[in-house]
């Protein structure tokens, strides 16, 4: 599956979890590939499965529903996470000699 096959399964999960005025997408922009740009990703699942009987318990797109819908659901820690705000932890954590991590000491 190609990563623009991916992005248009999630635009389509969006249109039906939370419909926008116009489709999902319409808001797909082709940027130039850099160098090393992979085009896809694939697993080749066949030797766990024939090695030691693994089976996955969901589909690709059900997986990739199930996420949507878990992000959706949890917008507080999106928000969190993408704010920035991390920084700070990581600071007072591994940067002592930072103002936040001078606190600590």
């Amino acid at each position: 599956m190609s990563n623009l096959e991916v992005v248009r399964q999630i635009c389509a999960i969006l249109d039906d979890l939370k419909p926008a005025q116009r489709p999902y997408e319409s808001l797909i922009t082709f940027v130039k590939d850099r160098p090393g740009h992979d085009r896809r990703y694939a697993m080749d699942i066949a030797k766990i499965e024939r090695e030691l009987g693994w089976l996955p318990r969901e589909t690709f797109a059900s997986g990739l529903r199930k996420t949507i819908e878990w992000y959706l659901d949890n917008l507080e820690w999106v928000e969190h996470v993408t704010s920035g705000s991390y920084r700070e932890w990581i600071n007072l954590q591994y940067n002592p000699t930072s103002p936040a991590g001078a606190a600590k000491l």
